[in-house]
């Protein structure tokens, strides 16, 4: 009798598993797709403003935030060149227009 191992033959890969038929490998996919949650908490925002802020401390605290925003942006764009500096400058142009909104609801408010 002849005592070499054989190779793979046909007949032994008509009783293999296909992949999607593979316990091994749903429970890899299942693994990596499906996780369990970890302690699922209620998704809160990054920022919220503190309870009983009034408008006229919300208007305030935005304004001082948009010139902060325009005077970050400025020195961006300062330092840039091309259309980078465009970019940086419309983002500047953008902030003082928020910022004369801001202004002209704050005057609005407190005319009432």
């Amino acid at each position: 009798m002849n005592s070499k191992p054989r190779g793979v033959q046909a007949s032994d890969l008509d009783n293999t598993p296909t992949l999607s038929e593979s316990e091994a490998a749903r429970r890899a996919l299942d693994y990596y797709l499906n996780p369990e949650p970890v302690n699922p908490q209620p998704e809160r925002p990054p920022f919220m403003a503190r309870d009983g802020l009034s408008t006229e401390q919300a208007l305030t605290h935005a304004l001082m935030l948009m010139r902060c925003t325009a005077a970050t942006a400025y020195e961006v764009a300062d330092a840039q060149q091309g259309s980078k500096r465009d970019l940086a400058f419309s983002v500047v142009h953008m902030a003082d227009m928020t910022k004369t909104l801001v202004e002209r609801a704050l005057d609005q408010y407190q005319r009432q």
